[in-house]
């Protein structure tokens, strides 16, 4: 990567904290010429799934992918495979900043594969997370206490923009929209009154 090397925005959270809602916001709302790309993750989950856009593949297509060398960036969570393109390194290199929904467990990998990252964790209370999350549908009583449980446990690293969505999608929307358009030093000032 070069000194001109653009800024990896490697998004993080707990389910129920509306990272995906807060990501189609902003990419709606980013004029053109701000440099910022938002990347599709590769899923082996049928496109229909809900929640973000992502590329569908079948666990063959993923792992003959990664084999060729097709991703910049791939990691396994929950049964599923998910691939960040090497678009996202050339995009990267072109100087554009580029956001992606990372994983947790994958930070450290993606922090040694790009040395431009900055993390940007969305979270929520703990309330207003499992009432999302019961409100998908999705999970059980049991499910969901679990997942609640590994977001009181996970401590953003140092350096870690936070970002908190308990209210409005708007408010925090526009907070990331801040972020992303001034870049990591307004991340660092903006954290502590991020909380409504």
């Amino acid at each position: 990567m070069t000194a001109e090397s653009g800024i990896l925005w490697y998004v993080i959270g707990p389910s129920g904290a509306g990272k995906d809602s807060l990501l189609t916001y902003a990419r709606g709302r980013l004029p053109a010429e701000s440099g910022v790309m938002f990347a599709h993750r590769y899923i082996t989950r049928p496109a229909d799934a809900g929640g973000e856009n992502h590329v569908a593949l079948s666990a063959e297509e993923f792992d003959a992918r990664e084999r060729r060398g097709c991703f910049a960036l791939a990691w396994r969570r929950h049964g599923l495979a998910y691939g960040l393109g090497v678009e996202t390194a050339m995009w990267l290199e072109q100087g554009l900043d580029v956001v992606v929904n990372g994983s947790r467990s994958s930070l450290p990998l993606a922090a040694e594969r790009f040395p431009a990252l900055q993390p940007l964790w969305i979270t929520a209370s703990p309330e207003v997370l499992a009432t999302r999350l019961a409100g998908r549908g999705r999970e059980s009583a049991d499910e969901i206490a679990r997942r609640l449980r590994e977001a009181g446990s996970f401590a953003p690293p140092p350096g870690c923009a936070v970002l908190w969505n308990d209210g409005e999608l708007a408010e925090a929307g526009e907070r990331l929209l801040a972020l992303l358009i001034n870049g990591p030093a307004r991340s660092a000032a903006s954290a502590p009154a991020a909380r409504r």
